[in-house]
């Protein structure tokens, strides 16, 4: 009996280590795990001079259109596998690392984009968010530092798409059954028709509306559980129903997508968003409101 109860203690606690990370990290979390031996801290800034200028110690420098570049398709796009594998190496990812990203000041949005490639290319269950970014990071009184980021040491990640961006043919087949739901990431006004220098205004024809801003707080933290749980329920409480969520070019919407993954949806991203469907008129549009 005791040999069976210490395997069992030996499982369970193997078990909980074995465990990912968790999605909303708090800056005492990532203070207490940022020397873990595969954790690398990922922080977006738009440009390398405000990432030199004020970061989190240890952190590397992620510019955002390194994982999402334009194009003439359309704005954010998936990195071609070679450009990621390049850039995830570069940044020292490794097929066992957990990354850990955090934004600065009203950046969630992009970094919610980020949060969602990292997980389309092979790393899903691996990311991880530092609720409120650097801001909540200097609130805890913890200490940041100047300069380039540290060295790295190559990682040997492989990049493979796990199909989290789907195309327009994916959101009508959706459209047409019962087991996905759409959802419209947008504020209500451009939701209900709002002019918003599309070639048509409104919403997908059968979207439900799940706006982004009502997610997160006055300090871009997510809100508690408890309330994002309140407006998933609003448009979804079957938790085995896939929501597809859009917006204008697919970068707001993946707010929507993190508190979904939060909360265990299963979650996708229309990545043509309506700066695609918009201008295909043989796509059904609708406006709540004339």
């Amino acid at each position: 009996m005791r040999y069976i109860l210490l395997v069992v203690a030996v499982a369970a606690s193997t078990a909980i280590y074995a465990q990912p990370n968790p999605i909303l990290v708090s800056p005492e979390w990532l203070q207490e795990h940022k020397q873990d031996k595969n954790l690398v801290i990922l922080q977006t800034n738009f440009l390398r001079l405000d990432f030199e200028t004020e970061h989190i110690p240890g952190a590397h420098f992620l510019w955002p259109d390194w994982l999402g570049a334009h194009s003439p398709e359309g704005n954010f796009n998936a990195p071609d596998l070679a450009s990621a594998r390049k850039t995830l190496q570069a940044l020292g990812i490794h097929q066992n690392t957990q990354v850990v990203l955090a934004y600065t000041r009203t950046d969630l949005t992009v970094t919610a984009r980020m949060f969602l490639t990292l997980e389309h290319l092979g790393l899903y269950g691996k990311v991880s968010l530092l609720n409120g970014g650097l801001e909540e990071w200097k609130r805890a009184g913890l200490p940041v530092e100047m300069g380039a980021s540290p060295v790295v040491v190559k990682g040997n990640f492989e990049p493979r798409y796990q199909q989290l961006l789907v195309d327009k043919n994916y959101v009508q087949k959706a459209l047409a059954g019962a087991d996905k739901l759409v959802v419209d990431a947008r504020l209500k006004r451009f939701y209900d028709g709002d002019v918003t220098g599309n070639p048509r205004d409104g919403h997908i024809t059968g979207a439900l509306n799940l706006p982004y801003p009502d997610l997160i707080d006055s300090t871009t933290k997510f809100k508690p559980v408890v309330q994002l749980t309140n407006y998933f329920n609003a448009v979804n409480k079957d938790k085995q129903k896939e929501m597809i969520g859009y917006c204008f070019i697919g970068q707001t919407a993946s707010v929507v997508y993190l508190a979904g993954r939060i909360l265990g949806y299963p979650m996708k991203i229309y990545d043509g968003s309506l700066q695609e469907w918009s201008r295909l008129p043989e796509l059904p549009m609708e406006k709540t409101r004339q």
